[in-house]
């Protein structure tokens, strides 16, 4: 694909759309600012055919641009819950790599960290702010700009990957930051709060370049309050204990200084999540539901906080069963990804879960 190509007429969202669509923006708004009587939220996953190889997508903007609009449309014919959105993807290093941490391309998968670059407690004390275009920042910035070109109407860009404090540390130090929780606690501080502070900034940069609202943006496919989405994927690595001592202060730091957002948690350790919803500005969740029962979860979240499943069961997942069965948890603000088949099963499914709702 040329760099003069142009997709804004690539996919067309018409005037049906465009009224179904502002329906599911004011539903997502309810999500959080009447959780007692919005109703949830149903994403169906299907398959998309031919889709370029990252290899491909990470060389050209407008052929990753393509890819995600094109797994956009099926999501169009269903008429789930899913609101058109794409994102730059260049992996979960970015706030590493901005570090100073090589980034390693694995064949036909999203960049990662190649290496850690501080390799000693003392050397943390070094590390400073980096500059808004560091790593491949600078690079995010040129690809938004030719996307923002070539943006069919009424697509959105999501907010790029952040990661959180503890991942990105964990990333820049490797795995000898768990050793300086107990040898050196003041440069695991250092740390978190130089990767936080720079988190903060380059937040702020980014939401400018992709939206105007200051309530909500766009994550997984969802809209959400707040700002952006941290991912606090290594905190089974730590106990609650270290979470509340050391790193709950950046998450709450940070949740103040962009507008609060939502929390990533692929993690297995179960106890951590009672200390994620201590943060006063969080806003929603995701967690694996191999290791994390969603309706014990909606159970204790609070209100306000929207919740949903980390990747999407298949309809034979007991979750799933469990739903269509009609039993769903009371808690409303929680949005259920679902993999289907093809589009024809996903519309029967997306039916049968709507019709199975108590609510």
């Amino acid at each position: 694909m040329t760099a003069t190509a142009n997709l804004t007429d690539y996919l067309v969202i018409d005037e049906k759309q465009e009224d179904r669509l502002t329906d599911l923006y004011a539903r997502y708004r309810k999500l959080s600012e009447t959780p007692d009587t919005c109703r949830p939220m149903i994403i169906i996953n299907t398959p998309v055919q031919a889709l370029p190889v990252w290899e491909e997508r990470l060389a050209d903007p407008l052929i990753m641009l393509k890819a995600e609009l094109d797994q956009i449309r099926p999501h169009l014919a269903l008429e789930d819950d899913r609101v058109p959105t794409v994102r730059v993807q260049f992996g979960t290093a970015q706030v590493a790599a901005a570090f100073g941490c090589e980034m390693f391309v694995p064949p036909n998968n999203l960049p990662a960290a190649g290496s850690h670059v501080v390799t000693s407690s003392d050397a943390v004390f070094r590390t400073n702010v980096p500059s808004l275009d560091a790593g491949w920042y600078g690079k995010l910035a040129e690809w938004t700009d030719v996307w923002k070109n070539n943006l069919p109407a009424g697509v959105h860009i999501q907010h790029p990957d952040i990661q959180s404090a503890f991942n990105s540390a964990h990333l820049i130090r490797g795995n000898d930051i768990l050793l300086d929780f107990y040898d050196a606690p003041k440069a695991v501080g250092h740390l978190l709060d130089t990767v936080t502070d720079f988190m903060i900034a380059e937040t702020k940069h980014l939401k400018t370049m992709i939206s105007d609202d200051k309530k909500f943006f766009f994550d997984w496919g969802s809209m959400w309050k707040g700002a952006a989405r941290i991912s606090n994927c290594s905190m089974h690595l730590i106990s609650p204990d270290w979470y509340r001592e050391h790193v709950f202060p950046r998450d709450v730091r940070f949740f103040k200084a962009v507008g609060g957002g939502r929390m990533h948690y692929c993690g297995s350790y179960g106890e951590v999540i009672d200390e994620f919803f201590k943060v006063p500005d969080i806003t929603g969740l995701d967690f694996d539901i191999v290791h994390h029962d969603f309706h014990a979860v909606c159970g204790k979240a609070p209100a306000h906080v929207v919740l949903t499943a980390t990747g999407g069961p298949r309809a034979d997942h007991p979750f799933i069963k469990r739903l269509l069965a009609g039993d769903w948890p009371k808690k409303r603000n929680i949005i259920i990804p679902v993999a289907a088949a093809s589009i024809d099963e996903g519309k029967q499914l997306l039916a049968a879960l709507q019709k199975s709702m108590p609510y």
